[in-house]
């Protein structure tokens, strides 16, 4: 399946409707890599690890191995179909300082793919 819209390498700022989807831990200690920018720029809670935060999304990737990430990925794709009205560009979560890569990370989102409103990176 093609898709429209990649999420941009960089994301600096956000429209209204729009979400930072980021990788978390489950202690919600955002200090580095895409949490640090939730936190500092989009409204992540320090000390929430999980869940939609002011203008972010929190999917937790720091406690084990892919196994334990995907509720967590199952949960935010159930989050966003109820809340269509809502556009989450998804960051290359897990594929950072939790040091996955993107052939790890991306089958997880597979159910992803026919979702208007969520956004993916570039291969996903």
């Amino acid at each position: 399946m093609s898709q429209k819209r990649v999420t941009p390498e960089r994301i600096t700022q956000l429209e209204d409707n729009e979400v930072f989807v980021f990788g978390s831990n489950l202690e919600g200690a955002h200090g580095g890599g895409a949490a640090l920018q939730a936190w500092q720029k989009f409204g992540a809670i320090w000390g929430q690890g999980v869940g939609l935060q002011g203008q972010s999304y929190g999917i937790p990737t720091m406690q084990g191995g892919v196994d334990t990430i995907k509720p967590y990925v199952d949960e935010f794709i159930s989050f966003a179909r109820r809340h269509p009205k809502l556009t989450f560009l998804v960051t290359r979560i897990g594929c950072g300082i939790a040091g996955f890569t993107n052939e790890e990370i991306s089958p997880l989102f597979k159910e992803a793919h026919g979702i208007e409103n969520i956004v993916l990176p570039p291969g996903w």
